[in-house]
């Protein structure tokens, strides 16, 4: 009861009376939507039990969740990484039923699914294609949210939390790329394992712990099996409490207005839920085109391979969804230094939400977020987007010059930007201001000046005569009445 009157007190609902009439009943009497209730026989008008009180909570929030009219696609790739989500775990759960999380037998488990099982290729490319497509809207969505500043308060528990859900898929997708058990996916996990190594004092250790032993092997295939089935329902949970601070706060929307400002808001369904079925159709014509047509596309050959502790890959290379962070991990020679900067590169968009809230235009007490009008800071969020995907095809590439220099220099730029934004925001929002208050100062003089030029006015009179006055003052109403009055009583 305490999550449910949260939820029915603190969101927007005060501008819409109806929606409110609609919580308070919700949370009170049975909806006889819930078909459960005709068929136990219910009453119409009852207090409501926890199973229904919690149905009525997903069915109001997805129904009647009060959304800006004003936001448009891009804020549909939070529901369509949750489809995706949901499609990994029913293809992992079927998966599962087939798999042998034993070194000797993993491989072969795969080629018998491949081969022998019905359907077996569906089930297996649906799922490592919808690996890469979930990552590629989960990167959509935080670039969302970087540039339309979802960062700020009052939504940082909704950021960091956020946050947190993709530190969980990232391990999560990095253990179950070594499940399949090839070249890639053996050497992947003793090379990124090793990299706890650089941990002072305990570093080997907790290495020697992850793999069971001295080396990567079937203790440490187990381990990694049992770990992918467990994190994507903590994942899960997380959402719910991410969705929970989101809810609670209100969505963020195109213009930055803060939720006390912005009470253009309707119902999320069915205007909004359009909007993202439309999103989830148009992204499933590339999937299917992968997971039909180029399957192997996106993943690396050497994993057909069978794993082989004696003949090392030339090239080591995860999946392409960590090139960018791969990259910034090799960019410095330094062990320890590289593993900060890789883990410092996600911990510092985590730290935007902690910057100082920008306010660009005065004398409205509203939140504008920065890149949606600030020009300059635009161009730069720009080019940390190339940047970034620079980074990623870097991390792709050998181990060699120019490379490296690449990689070096951006890793730099990638980190000057979460340094170098604060300054350029704030700076360009305080000449858009100064700008502003110069505008409004000669408009206001401008006013003034024909205020107060001389001008002529011409009244007409009692007996529809029309007289003519000069007027040096400011013609303000009264003076006008007076004049009109005189001539009247003339």
């Amino acid at each position: 009861m305490l999550v449910w009157n949260f939820l029915t007190t603190t969101n927007d609902f005060a501008d819409f009376p109806g929606l409110a009439n609609r919580y308070r009943a919700a949370a009170t009497t049975v909806n006889r939507v819930l078909p459960f209730a005709g068929w136990a026989g219910l009453p119409a008008s009852r207090p409501r039990t926890t199973v229904e009180q919690t149905s009525a909570l997903f069915y109001e929030h997805l129904v009647y969740y009060p959304t800006p009219a004003h936001i448009h696609y891009a804020w549909g790739f939070g529901s369509l990484a949750g489809v995706f989500l949901g499609l990994q775990l029913v293809t992992g759960i079927l998966l599962v039923m087939f798999y042998k999380p034993a070194a000797e037998m993993a491989f072969e488990a795969v080629v018998h699914l491949m081969v022998d099982v019905p359907y077996g290729w569906l089930l297996r490319y649906a799922h490592a294609n919808g690996a890469s497509f979930f990552f590629i809207v989960v990167y959509c969505h935080i670039g969302r949210g970087l540039y339309y500043g979802s960062y700020l308060a009052p939504r940082t528990w909704t950021w960091l939390t956020g946050l947190l859900i993709f530190f969980l898929i990232m391990g999560t997708a990095f253990i179950g790329y070594v499940l399949p058990w090839g070249q890639m996916s053996f050497w992947g996990a003793t090379v990124i394992t090793n990299l706890l190594s650089a941990i002072p004092a305990v570093g080997p250790a907790v290495v020697e712990w992850i793999w069971g032993g001295f080396a990567v092997g079937d203790a440490t295939l187990n381990r990694f099996f049992s770990l992918h089935y467990l994190l994507p329902f903590v994942t899960v949970a997380l959402i719910l409490v991410h969705l929970y601070a989101l809810h609670g706060v209100g969505s963020n929307n195109p213009t930055g207005l803060g939720a006390l400002h912005d009470n253009a808001k309707i119902p999320f369904a069915p205007y909004f839920a359009v909007k993202d079925v439309a999103g989830f159709l148009l992204m499933l014509v590339p999937y299917c085109f992968f997971v039909f047509f180029e399957p192997d596309l996106l993943g690396h050959p050497d994993n057909y391979i069978p794993a082989d502790s004696l003949v090392t890959p030339a090239h080591i290379v995860p999946e392409w969804y960590f090139l960018p962070f791969y990259a910034i991990l090799r960019a410095i020679p330094s062990k320890l230094g590289g593993v900060l900067l890789m883990v410092g590169a996600i911990v510092i968009v985590g730290a935007l939400t902690f910057l100082p809230l920008f306010k660009t235009l005065a004398g409205e007490g509203e939140l504008r977020r920065p890149l949606t009008i600030l020009t300059v800071s635009r161009n730069y969020f720009l080019f940390f987007l190339y940047n970034f995907l620079l980074l990623g095809w870097l991390g792709g590439q050998p181990v060699e010059s120019p490379y490296v220099e690449l990689a070096l220099a951006a890793t730099a730029s990638y980190f000057a930007w979460f340094l170098v934004f604060p300054l350029m925001a704030t700076l360009e929002a305080k000449f858009l201001q100064a700008g502003l208050r110069a505008s409004q100062a000669v408009q206001l003089v401008s006013l003034r000046a024909l205020l107060t030029q001389p001008i002529t006015v011409y009244v007409r009179g009692w007996h529809n005569d029309l007289y003519r006055a000069d007027l040096d003052q400011p013609p303000f109403i009264w003076q006008l009445r007076q004049l009109a009055a005189a001539r009247r009583d003339s």
